[in-house]
């Protein structure tokens, strides 16, 4: 079991920088959801970013709108919209106060309230079997699936703090360290899709996608 006395929390500086350096720095650490039952943690193993108003793929190219405000907000804090009428996709933003940039997050592994994070998706997962299961893998991996496992809506986070102490969603760091990422053009979009921006942990089972 995950325990925030086991990891450090992210801090502000950490996502205050290209959000291409925060997508990389971001794989390997953990998303961590608190509830009255527990904790729910998966390792952030695929990110995408998103580098502002240059970038046509990026939701700034809109200009500020009260969609997308915390974009242009402080570093570190979770831009979640709706998409395709059913899937919530959890962000989190970059760069100072003023510029807008952020990085999606499109898969965990899970490793902490396993069996809550499946019910959540409504997949069952046997007790003592879980991590041989082929199901293990539908509980986060991709961004809608890893957004209803640990229960991330647009009205319950949207402009939540991340590196806040006293947030029930934050980013920790537990020491784990990376083998090797791999880097590929972004996936699921038309516009800019073409651009390197897609990081993901080189092997690991739970990346969303395998597109070179």
């Amino acid at each position: 079991m995950i325990t925030l006395d086991q990891a450090r929390l992210l801090q502000t500086a950490f996502f205050d920088r290209d959000p291409r350096r925060v997508a990389r720095a971001l794989l390997g650490k953990l998303l961590i959801r608190k509830t009255r039952r527990g904790i729910l943690a998966g390792r952030v193993v695929e990110t995408e970013a998103y580098l502002g108003e240059g970038d046509a793929a990026a939701h700034a190219v809109a200009g500020k709108t009260s969609r997308n405000l915390v974009l242009w907000g402080p570093p570190g804090y979770a831009y979640v919209y709706f998409i395709y009428g059913n899937h919530f996709c959890l962000n989190v933003s970059c760069l100072p106060d003023g510029v807008p940039g952020c990085v999606l997050f499109r898969a965990l592994e899970p490793v902490a309230g396993i069996e809550e994070m499946a019910k959540a998706r409504g997949i069952e997962v046997r007790r003592n079997s879980a991590l041989r299961s082929n199901n293990l893998k539908k509980i986060s991996s991709g961004p809608g699936r890893m957004s209803e496992a640990l229960g991330i809506t647009r009205e319950r986070d949207n402009g939540k703090n991340l590196v806040s102490a006293k947030s029930d969603l934050q980013l920790v760091d537990d020491g784990y360290r990376l083998r090797r990422v791999r880097v590929t053009p972004r996936i699921g979009i038309v516009k800019s899709a073409e651009r390197p921006l897609r990081y993901f942990i080189d092997g690991n089972p739970f990346v969303s996608g395998r597109r070179a």
